[in-house]
C-alpha cells in the first residue's frame, strides 16, 4: 500500500516509516500540513496524520479533505488520550484513531484492516481463478504452489487487488507503487506486469487501452 506520513517529530517520522516499509509499503514522510497541502491529488491507500503539526492540526487538514470529496482512509495518531478529544477525532473524518506512544506493529496491523477495507473484503485472502492472494503474508499461489514475485511486482499486484473490478490508471499505479522517492516507473510498469503475467497466467491483469490496468473483482 502506498501510505502517506504526516508526522513532524523525527524520530517517530523516521521510525515510522523504516518499519512500515520494512512490511512492504511505500511510504512517503513529511512534517507540515503546507507540504501535504501538494499531495492532495495524489494517489494514497491511506493516510497517517498526526494531530498537533507546526502549521495547524491534522484534524483540520482531514475535514477540508473530506469536504472536497477525498475518501482516503485515514488514521489519527496522536498522544491526546481523552474521550474527548477521540470523539473530535473520529468525528473530524477520520477512521481510526492511534494514542502515543503505540507499537509499530499494531500500526501495521490496523493498516493491514485498512487495506481490507479498502478492497470491500473482510478476508485478507483472494482467489482469482487458480491463483490465491494472501495481502497479509505477501504471498501468491498458483495451483497451490507458491510464486516468488519482487518487491515492486508485489506493491504492483497489491494495488491492483485491493481495487478489483476497477480500472487503476498508470500513473495512479505508478505512484502507488514508487511514491515519490522510488524508482522511474514511466518505463518500468510495463515490465513489471509482463513479469507477474509470465508468474501468474497472462489473463489475470486485463490491459484496457488508453485508460490502465485492473483485475476481476
Amino acid at each position: 500500500m502506498r501510505l502517506l506520513l504526516l508526522e513532524d517529530d523525527t524520530t517517530l517520522g523516521e521510525a515510522l516509516r523504516d518499519f512500515l516499509s520494512s512490511e512492504g509499503h511505500v511510504v512517503d514522510w513529511f512534517g507540515s500540513l503546507a507540504e501535504a497541502k501538494t499531495l492532495e491529488q495524489e494517489a494514497f491507500d491511506l493516510l497517517l496524520v498526526d494531530w498537533n503539526l507546526p502549521d495547524g492540526a491534522g484534524t483540520d487538514w482531514i475535514t477540508s479533505m473530506r469536504r472536497r470529496g477525498n475518501t482516503t482512509p485515514a488514521i489519527i495518531l496522536t498522544a491526546r488520550d481523552r474521550l474527548g478529544d477521540r470523539i473530535r477525532g473520529l468525528d473530524s473524518g477520520a477512521d481510526d484513531y492511534m494514542v502515543k506512544p503505540f507499537a509499530p506493529e499494531e500500526l501495521a496491523a490496523r493498516v493491514r484492516a485498512m487495506g481490507r477495507r479498502l478492497s470491500g473484503v473482510s478476508s485478507h485472502l483472494r482467489r482469482f481463478g487458480n491463483v490465491d492472494i494472501d495481502l497479509t503474508a505477501r504471498a501468491i499461489q498458483v495451483d497451490g504452489k507458491p510464486v516468488q514475485v519482487t518487491a515492486r511486482e508485489w506493491a504492483l499486484i497489491e494495488a491492483l487487488v485491493l481495487r478489483s473490478g476497477r480500472i487503476v490508471s498508470k500513473s495512479d499505479l505508478e505512484a502507488l507503487v514508487s511514491g515519490f522517492e522510488g524508482e522511474n516507473m514511466s518505463n518500468a510498469l510495463e515490465v513489471h506486469v509482463s513479469h507477474l503475467r509470465r508468474k501468474l497466467g497472462k489473463d489475470l491483469i486485463e490491459t484496457v487501452r488508453g485508460m490502465g490496468y485492473r483485475i476481476p473483482a
